[in-house]
């Protein structure tokens, strides 16, 4: 299919990026877009099947943000049904697998969506990050890469992000820093690429780098149990018993019950 900076109005879409090469979460943005590259052949004039599939994914991501799962779900197979290679389509019901634990069906989803619309800079971002998440990350990367490769692609930050994060999983930590490092340069304030250096720096026990991308982390967004938990673990590499306590503090008020602060009462010998 052509590849068209024309998109049309109205279907929201999905990007996704991980945070720790674990946890991945979504940004649903209103009133975005369908995928550029799957315009009619004439763009003034959109099949009924292609408006109906489109009315009914966003339909679909409406319901799934509301959780209404059962609901979405049958919005998203009553799309695919009009349309059978609409990449949002099968972007959505992957992500709602996703969230209802279906892991399986979810990569069946991703990968007809990449195969619907294999040069889409958000698809093969999606495909990726499930990819990484499931133990497949030399393929993962490869998809991080062809993201990049789209012309039309917003958010080069977040693929970068991710490949940096599934490099770093993977110990490749050459890769991950180069990713990382391209991702910071184009978005300075990007969180989960701060807190994938920290980690990166702290790996590589560089305890004042890795405490110097933590505060800037810090400064841009909230802490998670998790960034806690390596805040603490900088700190007391360190050899700041008192701001690596101030962490373990944060994490029992915030996170009690979290493994993260089972883990610094481990470490702490408590």
């Amino acid at each position: 299919m052509t590849r068209s900076a024309v998109q049309s109005p109205g279907l929201q879409r999905v990007r996704m990026f991980t945070a720790s090469g674990k946890a991945v979460f979504f940004v649903l943005a209103l009133l975005l877009v369908g995928c550029a590259s799957q315009q009619p052949a004439d763009p003034y004039e959109e099949s009924k099947s292609r408006k109906a599939a489109e009315s009914n994914t966003a339909l679909g991501l409406e319901y799934m943000n509301r959780g209404q799962y059962e609901v979405a779900l049958g919005k998203l197979k009553k799309a695919v049904r009009e349309e059978p290679d609409y990449a949002p389509a099968h972007t959505v019901m992957a992500v709602l697998y996703e969230r209802i634990g279906e892991a399986q069906l979810a990569g069946k989803h991703y990968k007809k969506a990449y195969e619907a619309d294999p040069g889409d800079g958000d698809v093969n971002n999606n495909y990726g990050v499930y990819l990484c998440k499931n133990g497949k990350e030399k393929q993962a990367l490869e998809h991080f890469r062809k993201a990049l490769d789209d012309p039309f692609y917003v958010s080069p930050s977040i693929a970068l992000t991710n490949a940096g994060s599934c490099a770093l999983a993977s110990g490749d930590q050459v890769a991950a820093d180069d990713y990382l490092r391209q991702a910071l340069q184009i978005e300075p304030d990007l969180p989960d690429a701060l807190m994938n250096m920290a980690k990166l720096q702290f790996q590589q026990e560089k305890y004042l780098s890795a405490r110097a991308f933590i505060q800037r982390y810090e400064a841009t967004a909230k802490h998670s149990a998790e960034t806690l938990l390596l805040a603490y673990r900088i700190e007391l590499a360190s050899g700041s018993r008192g701001s690596a306590n101030k962490y373990k503090r944060m994490l029992e008020t915030n996170f009690s019950g979290s493994e993260q602060a089972a883990e610094v009462r481990r470490i702490s010998g408590q």
